[in-house]
């Protein structure tokens, strides 16, 4: 998983319980997040939250992957990507930034 930010737009965050408990798309539009197919078909990649220097994001994830995992790798990106105080994401996966 990636996180990438170019820019220090302010925006709202939400609480870690509404980041869990919201319907994915509904937070997406909460927070003004654009959800994008990824190309990348490694394995290993589970989506890339980008920031840019503007404020708005892109989340972009691979496709062909299951309701559960793709919902559950879109959360953690964005409580990482966020700042929010929620609980490290689990080994194997690690999140970067770049």
């Amino acid at each position: 998983m990636t996180l990438t930010q170019s820019g220090s737009a302010a925006q709202s965050r939400p609480s870690v319980d509404h980041l869990l408990d919201a319907p994915l798309p509904q937070l997406l539009a909460e927070l003004d997040v654009e959800l994008v197919d990824s190309s990348i078909t490694d394995a290993t990649f589970f989506g890339a939250l980008v920031e840019r220097r503007d404020g708005s994001r892109i989340l972009s994830m691979p496709v062909g992957r299951s309701v559960f995992e793709r919902d559950t790798a879109a959360r953690m990106l964005l409580a990482e990507g966020l700042g929010l105080d929620a609980p490290p994401v689990p080994a194997p996966l690690a999140v970067m930034r770049g």
